[in-house]
């Protein structure tokens, strides 16, 4: 074990790991906040029941959350990576597919995880929101404006905050999928290092703490952010 720990942190790996932690927060951040924006919009289109989108809302998450997320990524990447290269080779970027576009390819595929389940909780954080409040809101001449802003709003995030924080912790965890496409991200930086140092037990333990590192350090965010909303929903 000594030994291990000692050629991990000879061999500069510690660096690599790192840089690879902090390309999967890049991704899980991104990504979680386009799936958020996702989730809100299309949320409140099957929480309003909008025609005929929510039927389109509907065919979308159950696609999504019904197909495996490593599928998804598959997909999204190499159905057009092809089309991608050639594009950006023909205006004289022909390396993009091999830098930027993973990146941007994980985030998308990652997003439009992360909007899936994302509009289910927002869904049901507006679902629980009592309508007497809003009935309130319309009754004293509230445009609807000031009552998604003043009433829906608040409320929606202060329900929705806990089913956000679980969408969240599987996002992060979803990342460790996109190095499939090439993406070195902590699961990639860790099985590199496996394979390089014949040493895979040391370097998939430090991954799972780094993972668990994460996970836990943004629970601490979303129980300080829950208890701030419920503290401003007194006032």
């Amino acid at each position: 074990m000594e030994f291990g720990l000692w050629q991990v942190w000879e061999g500069g790996w510690i660096g690599a790991i790192l840089r690879g932690a902090a390309i999967t927060i890049a991704v899980g951040t991104a990504a979680m906040l386009a799936g958020l924006v996702v989730g809100i919009a299309c949320g409140l289109i099957k929480w309003g029941r909008v025609f005929p989108l929510n039927y389109i809302v509907d065919a979308y998450t159950s696609v999504v959350r019904g197909v495996p997320e490593l599928l998804i990524i598959y997909l999204l990447f190499f159905s057009s990576v092809e089309f991608v290269t050639r594009v950006a080779t023909a205006f004289g970027y022909a390396g993009l597919a091999d830098s930027g576009y993973a990146f941007t390819i994980a985030v998308i595929a990652i997003g439009a995880i992360s909007g899936a389940y994302s509009t289910e909780v927002v869904r049901g954080a507006l679902g629980s929101i009592p309508k007497g409040h809003i009935e309130a809101a319309r009754a004293l001449g509230l445009s609807g404006w000031r009552i998604f802003r003043r009433i829906i709003l608040p409320q929606m995030l202060r329900i929705a905050v806990p089913g956000m924080n679980n969408v969240w912790q599987v996002t992060i965890k979803d990342t460790a999928l996109v190095s499939v496409v090439g993406l070195q991200e902590l699961m990639r930086a860790a099985f590199i290092g496996a394979g390089s140092t014949r040493n895979p037990f040391i370097f998939y333990l430090i991954a799972a703490v780094v993972y668990l590192m994460i996970t836990l350090v943004s629970q601490v965010g979303f129980d300080r952010a829950e208890r701030l909303l419920k503290v401003r929903s007194r006032k």
